[in-house]
């Protein structure tokens, strides 16, 4: 057990692979000054709070890890979602064009961005 705590991004990991979505989230959150610069742990929280449907507070998670990593295609994937579920078209467009900078040959972020410019 004292091997968890001495990792807790893969103790909130393993909460959210068994589903224990609140649990995951009150834990981040007791961790998050702790980690605030830290990507990984800012992917993971906003994932949690993208599964259990609270964009709003995915949000944040997303932003804070694109300002350490802006090259990690998952992270712009997701924060693409985030974008389209609170209806904000120009944000996920800007999350396709950065994906397509990292990887141009991105299918799913060429066709995304080809159906949010026809709308």
């Amino acid at each position: 057990m004292v091997g968890l705590f001495k990792h807790p991004k893969r103790k909130i990991k393993k909460l959210i692979t068994q589903g224990n979505y609140e649990d995951a989230i009150q834990l981040g959150k007791s961790l998050e000054s702790e980690y605030s610069n830290d990507h990984d742990f800012m992917f993971i929280m906003g994932s949690v709070y993208f599964l259990v449907d609270e964009p709003k507070k995915a949000l944040p998670y997303f932003e804070k890890a694109f300002q350490l990593n802006q090259t990690d295609i998952e992270m712009l994937r997701l924060k693409t979602n985030v974008h389209l579920a609170l209806e904000q078209k120009s944000e996920a467009i800007d999350c396709c064009e950065q994906i397509l900078k990292v990887d141009p040959k991105n299918h799913e972020a060429h066709d995304l961005l080809d159906q949010l410019e026809r709308l």
